[in-house]
């Protein structure tokens, strides 16, 4: 392998784009070898204040390495991997404690895939118990704190990706999401979460036909989420709702012109849920920055009854489909508000199930014929930022008390219950200085429309991009 060029030490590395990184590699210009050390010193660095990738594999990275073809998709470029997915030969905990010393013998087929396509796995990145929460902490690895300031929380489930990619410590970052789990700490942490269409990346899970949780890419450009869901995508009849992706690649097509762009704006969904007066404040100037001869910001906000419940009746649901395939000795170690989630889907009705579908069904019509006459639905991820570490959820927003810790997520159930792709992208600061991110809502199987147009948006409201030093604050 060629050696690196003299202009790149590892924090120049660790900076890079993961285009720009690939193109490196497939040039010759820097080795994987290269971008792995650059890694694990950052990892080192970072780990200590934010807790992101909280099991380095870096024995089994540098085998990977010396096998690393750099004409591959990915060229040797290292990664994460959030701590739901099993990686052969990698502690992998779910971070829950009857499974805190579990280590599988066979990988995710969406990590083989990954690394059939030059991926090169450097560790797994932190997630709350099972996935379930908001607020990334577990009783094996403790919390996983934002780089932008470490006194304040991440975002959940995939908050370890979301904190690593913002701090530099990986260039791509896999999460997964069924309640925002790739949005919330992406809007959080300051980096790009995408949540795909059901099936368009394939992961058998469980409950294979089970079309709500999906594996998804996180990075810190838009174009760096579009490689990653190039190499993540693929039909593989391991997943029974698989199917293949967009003609052309998801990259090439992201880096096309997407006008002219008309995007419907719906501050708070109708009512759905609240909004802080400054998160609202900042969301609506960075569209109003946008606006453009090609881009046509309207304010159009669809009807959409019977959201929560439906999605909390298909969360429960599945929650109890899981919990009777799982061991006793596993689930009876659960933590309380997970263990409630799950005996709430036991006392589910046949009823109540078929409601929910019917329900389903028509929030699917509604935004069928609403994104016929808008490309993207662009609304908030959350009506609030981060909350200092130790709480879980926000008790109150803009004044109203939160139920439970699922109430201030109510944002990302419309496209999970549609099976519509999202995308948080970075559009500002709060007065804190914290990110905020902006949720775009594509159309059915509309990936590459909602990535071009993410890109023209990017562009336009120049937020600056990470990675940054972690921000180490001390309460008082």
């Amino acid at each position: 392998m060629a050696a690196a060029d003299p202009g790149f030490s590892g924090p120049d590395l660790c900076r890079l784009t993961a285009c720009e990184a690939v193109d490196l590699l497939k040039r010759g210009k820097v080795s994987p070898g290269e971008l792995l050390d650059a890694s694990l010193a950052r990892i080192e660095q970072t780990s200590p204040v934010i807790n992101a990738l909280v099991t380095p594999c870096p024995d089994r990275a540098r085998d990977a390495v010396g096998k690393a073809s750099t004409t591959s998709l990915l060229a040797g470029l290292p990664i994460g991997i959030k701590d739901l997915t099993p990686v052969a030969e990698v502690r992998t905990t779910y971070g829950t404690p009857g499974l805190a010393d579990f280590v599988p013998d066979v990988s995710d087929p969406m990590v083989t895939r990954l690394e059939s396509r030059g991926a090169v796995v450097v560790g797994k990145t932190n997630t709350p118990e099972m996935g379930a929460g908001a607020n990334t902490f577990n009783p094996v690895f403790g919390a996983t704190r934002n780089p932008w300031n470490t006194t304040m929380n991440a975002g959940g489930s995939s908050g370890g990706a979301a904190a690593g990619l913002a701090a530099g410590e990986v260039w791509l970052s896999q999460g997964s999401d069924l309640g925002g789990s790739l949005r919330t700490p992406a809007s959080f942490c300051g980096v790009v979460g995408l949540r795909p269409s059901p099936g368009i990346v394939a992961s058998p899970g469980g409950d294979g036909f089970n079309p709500f949780g999906v594996e998804g890419p996180m990075a810190r450009t838009v174009e760096d989420c579009a490689l990653f869901l190039d190499a993540m995508s693929g039909f593989d009849p391991v997943s029974p709702i698989s199917f293949p992706p967009a003609a052309g690649g998801y990259l090439d097509s992201c880096r096309r012109d997407p006008s002219p762009v008309r995007i419907g704006f719906a501050p708070d969904l109708g009512g759905l849920a609240p909004v802080e007066p400054e998160m609202a404040q900042i969301l609506s100037a960075a569209l109003a920055r946008v606006q453009a001869p090609d881009v046509d910001v309207v304010e159009d906000t669809p009807d959409l009854p019977g959201i929560d419940s439906t999605f909390r009746t298909f969360r429960a649901l599945g929650m109890w489909t899981g919990f009777r395939a799982t061991p006793e000795a596993i689930t009876s170690r659960y933590k309380p508000t997970l263990q409630a989630n799950i005996a709430q889907g036991g006392k589910l009705t046949v009823d109540q199930i078929a409601d929910a579908n019917l329900a389903r069904a028509r929030l699917y019509e509604t935004m069928r014929q609403y994104l016929e006459r808008v490309d993207v639905l662009a609304c908030p991820v959350t009506g609030i930022g981060p909350l200092p570490v130790e709480i879980e959820y926000p008790p109150e927003i803009a004044g109203i008390a939160s139920t439970d810790y699922l109430d201030w997520l109510r944002f990302a159930f419309l496209a999970t219950l549609c099976g519509l792709p999202a995308l948080s992208l970075p559009v500002g600061r709060d007065a804190r200085g914290l990110p905020v991110g902006l949720q775009l809502i594509g159309p059915p199987r509309g990936e590459a429309r909602l990535l071009q147009i993410a890109r023209r948006l990017e562009q336009a409201t120049g937020v600056s991009r990470t990675p940054i030093d972690p921000v180490v604050t001390h309460t008082a």
